[in-house]
């Protein structure tokens, strides 16, 4: 299937890459020359994207000459097929482009790399079939997701990615190979640096020995087990099939029953939800915060906060302590009891809370928000008042 599937890319590449160098005026001989490239046997590369300066098309750039070698060994060749295109108000994009056409017509270069302008569906469904390894560099945390190589997947590709978008989910060594250590080093000259060195070492010490490493029936046995192990482990989790039944089953079906009880007995309920929006619009502004005590009771910090609600019923809010999550952790937040009247306000109540005196005090705010059996707040109600 791999091979079969590498020699339609190249088929394509081909006939691709003549029609452009057609388009472009080039010579007939030129043309005729770019249906020759590229062996079918060989192992390809695919590199395709928008041309932004976060992706770093350059960084396999960082050393002309050792990508060259990497590129030429008669022994073991690699093919390189680049893919994509700037804005056109990009002009640093339009500059990494040109960086590779200058490279990709140097005599020793142009039998194992091609240039294919744009990226439109039909080359990505040709690149993401065909590729042995789909290579992504982007900046890290700026990758929005990185669908093209989770399209690699189900055609027995493996990628070799940036830690990042998608990949930072999906990486293990038994599925392919990572740039990076995860973390966020900012456009630092020295991380690039080191990063392309990783982007040079990965397939001269492993990618590519593995691939030409073949049995006696010329298989790459360790090459076909990652390919296996990626295809079976990573396509159930990164595909629609799985995206479009969390989708339904968290989502669209909550929301579908929701919207049978709200519309049943004539939309009783549904009038009932509007009439507590309409009470809650308007007497949301004569909520207020009074006094806040806070006493450390061993493991713990028990904070008091007085709320007058105003108009409002107290069963239709909340009253929590919120904290902000830890190291990328989901926030804290506390639902804080409604105790004691306060003193002359026939709708103003003590309400109190006891959290962990792990955290500061200070890391701590009271707040109110919407509440009501049915309702998704915030999306359909986005009052909230922040203790000051």
């Amino acid at each position: 299937m791999r091979s079969t599937d590498r020699k339609a890319l190249i088929e394509y590449a081909r006939a691709r890459l003549a029609r452009q160098l057609a388009a472009s005026g080039a010579s007939p001989e030129t043309v005729d020359g770019a249906t020759h490239l590229f062996d079918p046997e060989a192992l390809t590369l695919g590199f395709a994207r928008r041309f932004a300066t976060y992706k770093r098309s350059n960084l396999l750039l960082h050393n002309p000459e050792r990508l060259l070698r990497l590129l030429t060994d008669p022994h073991r060749p690699v093919q390189l097929i680049i893919a994509g295109k700037a804005h056109p108000a990009d002009h640093e994009g339009q500059t990494l482009i040109r960086e590779w056409t200058h490279f990709i017509r140097r005599s020793e270069v142009r039998f194992h790399a091609v240039f294919l302008s744009d990226y439109d569906m039909l080359l990505t469904e040709h690149l993401v079939r065909g590729v042995d390894v789909w290579l992504n560099t982007p900046r890290q945390p700026w990758e929005a997701s990185g669908t093209s190589g989770m399209k690699v997947l189900v055609n027995g590709g493996i990628n070799l990615s940036e830690l990042d978008g998608w990949w930072a989910e999906a990486y293990t060594p038994e599925v392919g190979w990572a740039l990076g250590d995860g973390q966020e080093h900012g456009d630092d000259p020295a991380w690039d640096a080191a990063e392309a060195e990783a982007l040079y070492q990965l397939p001269e010490k492993e990618v590519i020995p593995e691939f030409y490493t073949r049995d006696k029936n010329g298989i790459p046995t360790a090459w076909v087990a990652q390919m296996r192990e990626s295809m079976a482990r990573l396509t159930p989790r990164f595909c629609a099939n799985r995206t479009v039944g969390e989708y339904a089953e968290q989502h669209y079906l909550p929301a579908a029953a929701a919207y049978c009880q709200r519309a049943s007995n004539k939309g009783a309920m549904g009038r009932r939800v509007v009439q507590w929006l309409q009470a809650l619009d308007r007497n949301w502004p004569s909520l207020r915060f009074g006094e806040v005590r806070v006493e450390t009771d061993g493991e713990h910090h028990v904070f008091e906060v007085e709320v007058t609600l105003g108009n409002l019923d107290p069963n239709a809010v909340r009253v929590e302590l919120y904290a902000d999550g830890l190291n990328g952790g989901s926030p804290v937040r506390q639902e804080m009891m409604r105790g004691r009247h306060l003193p002359g306000a026939a709708t103003g109540y003590v309400y109190k809370a006891r959290v962990s005196a792990i955290r500061l005090v200070t890391d701590y705010t009271a707040r109110v928000i919407p509440q009501c059996s049915g309702m998704a707040v915030p999306l359909e109600s986005t009052h909230i008042l922040w203790q000051r």
